[in-house]
């Protein structure tokens, strides 16, 4: 506890979370450790306290539920923001149920740095239900007047969470006219995330910036895939991060040659197992091409372009070693 104070008391963040990574290694002990430091009536024990739940929530499995549950004891009597801030980023880490109606009451505080821990730790938590209380709590965090919670949660909304709706995407789309640049780009990406056509003008414009476009502005416009992207896209270099699987995505030639290649290969598969029961399909929030194989005994996927790849590109070659894994499997 000494060493952590100093940590913090000058200002050695770096150091202050090495500490943590060392004690919360230890899951059984840090959750004992944890326990006994919310319950001390120190505020900086409080939050120390739960900053290393947080720790081995994220570490072990194992000490989630307990530590989901004293965090949310904690939270009906806790008024510190320091360590509200902390105790938000702990639950979340938990992955618990018990964490949402912690957060979304939380969501409310007046403080701007819990609102902010509150908008990022929905992420690990959201349920997905478009009329919960968690995707309205979040949804709401988008028109904070705080600018940093904002981004936070146009991001976790946007590009985290896998839901979709009406409000949703209102929300989003207002915030493609937000005057702080992060939530604007969050909300741009977002709209792309769930194929919006009103996204692709806005990416092109952020993929034109003269800085460069940030990493997740690469991954939206692989996930939107519409043409109208490529020449934007064509003018960066192809090993930046990115950048390639974007223009393959973009690109209506690379696009149906592997669409093609695909129906091959559902082709192949029912050549060799005529009753197997498989589908191509891509996810809403995601760029990738699937193969999808259901049967009583499970069910497995394989992304096509990765699979297609092993094969060499060949279609035939990629149903067999489908087949290869199904029979290994068994």
């Amino acid at each position: 506890m000494a060493a952590a104070r100093a940590a913090r008391e000058t200002g050695g963040w770096d150091e202050y979370r090495v500490l943590l990574g060392r004690a919360g290694a230890d899951g059984v002990g840090a959750l004992r450790g944890g326990l006994e430091l919310i319950g001390s009536g120190g505020v900086f024990e409080r939050e120390v306290g739960c900053d290393l739940l947080g720790e081995a929530s994220e570490r072990h499995e194992a000490v989630r539920g307990e530590t989901a549950g004293a965090l949310a004891a904690l939270a009906e009597r806790e008024t510190e923001r320091c360590v509200l801030r902390s105790l938000a980023r702990a639950i979340g880490s938990t992955g618990d149920a018990r964490a949402v109606p912690v957060l979304v009451a939380l969501a409310g505080h007046p403080d701007a740095g819990v609102r902010q821990e509150v908008a990022s730790s929905f992420t690990g938590v959201i349920t997905g239900r478009p009329d919960g209380a968690d995707v309205r709590a979040l949804t709401a965090l988008t028109r904070d007047e705080d600018p940093e919670v904002r981004s936070w949660a146009t991001f976790v909304l946007g590009f985290q969470a896998e839901v979709d709706g009406p409000a949703i995407r209102a929300a989003l789309w207002e915030r493609t006219a937000d005057d702080h640049a992060d939530a604007r780009e969050e909300g741009i990406r977002g709209l792309a995330r769930r194929h919006d056509p009103r996204a692709v003008p806005l990416l092109v414009e952020l993929l034109g910036n003269p800085q460069g476009a940030h990493v997740h502005t690469f991954a939206a416009a692989q996930i939107m895939g519409v043409p109208e992207l490529l020449p934007s896209l064509l003018a960066y270099e192809p090993d930046a991060a990115g950048v390639t699987a974007a223009v393959r995505a973009c690109d209506p030639v690379a696009r149906a040659h592997l669409e093609a290649s695909a129906g091959e290969l559902i082709s192949a598969l029912y050549r060799l197992r005529p009753r197997l029961d498989a589908a191509l399909y891509r996810e809403l929030f995601g760029p990738d091409l699937t193969l999808g194989l259901f049967g009583t005994a499970g069910s497995s996927s394989y992304d096509v372009e990765a699979l297609l790849a092993r094969a060499d590109g060949d279609p035939s070659r990629a149903a067999q070693l489908v087949m290869r894994d199904a029979d290994r499997s068994r």
